[in-house]
């Protein structure tokens, strides 16, 4: 288990090695999420939505305007 301490000012150091194990650089965000019970779930961002654009393939190839418009068709 990783421990550190909080300063007089709030701040904290993330322990070297929950660094390493999630990846974190300097300039990662961290988010914190309050629990009902209390508990604090803390999470590493490393990438804004904007930056994943693109890095996801299509699984639908070849998919015309014409073929989006397809319920067209159907109208009675």
């Amino acid at each position: 288990m990783a421990e550190s301490r909080l300063a007089t000012n709030g701040r904290t150091t993330v322990p070297a090695g929950v660094r390493e194990a999630l990846g974190m650089t300097p300039g990662t965000r961290l988010v914190w999420h309050v629990m009902p019970d209390g508990e604090v779930l803390l999470r590493a961002k490393s990438k804004s939505l904007l930056e994943l654009a693109g890095t996801a393939e299509s699984p639908v190839k070849g998919v015309t305007i014409e073929d989006m418009k397809a319920w067209r068709r159907y109208r009675g």
